[in-house]
């Protein structure tokens, strides 16, 4: 995990062959279990006929169009560190700046992701972490109103963050389910 958020380059070739053998397997659609994998979205989608949808990133140029231009979208990520603006697809100063960033580092998730073995993920530290990285968001910037997160962890904790927050919550089930009602 840490490689593919760090984004170790030397990963490409092995998700390239891992979507082709998906595909050669029957997959109509090929997704990540890691937003951090947005940097493979080319090759991947270039390798192979099906829809790819490698990261929640994906959805941001959308999210910006459907909300006012005074309206920010708030990204929570596993580490923020990481994830930079090449990830986000949005080249545009005016749109990129209605994107804040936070991330969950030093949280106990956060924390044991770097465990070898993994451990099963803690569902109350997720939304522990996810809450507090939430929390410090909304504290910093006015006009959040909207929520995506990265990690494909954080999903479990989508319910949640809705009731407390009273936004809308977009992840990589949001986009996988769009992507599979495309092709079923």
């Amino acid at each position: 995990m840490e490689n593919v958020v760090r984004g170790d380059p030397t990963l490409e070739p092995a998700y390239v062959a891992a979507a082709r053998r998906l595909v050669e397997r029957g997959a109509v659609a090929i997704s990540s279990d890691c937003g951090f994998s947005i940097r493979h979205q080319e090759a991947v989608a270039a390798s192979v006929n099906v829809p790819v949808a490698m990261s929640s990133l994906l959805l941001l140029p959308t999210l910006l169009r459907q909300l006012p231009k005074s309206a920010k979208i708030a990204v929570a990520t596993y580490d923020s560190t990481h994830c930079s603006e090449d990830l986000l697809g949005v080249n545009d100063e005016t749109e990129r700046a209605r994107i804040v960033i936070g991330g969950i580092e030093g949280g106990k998730y956060w924390h044991d992701g770097l465990k070898r073995p993994l451990p099963p993920a803690d569902v109350a530290a997720v939304e522990a972490d996810v809450t507090a990285c939430v929390a410090r968001l909304r504290a910093a910037h006015q006009g959040i109103a909207a929520i995506l997160f990265e990690c494909t962890a954080f999903p479990l904790v989508a319910p949640a963050i809705r009731r407390t927050t009273n936004l809308p919550v977009y992840d990589i089930t949001t986009l996988c389910r769009l992507t599979v009602a495309s092709v079923a």
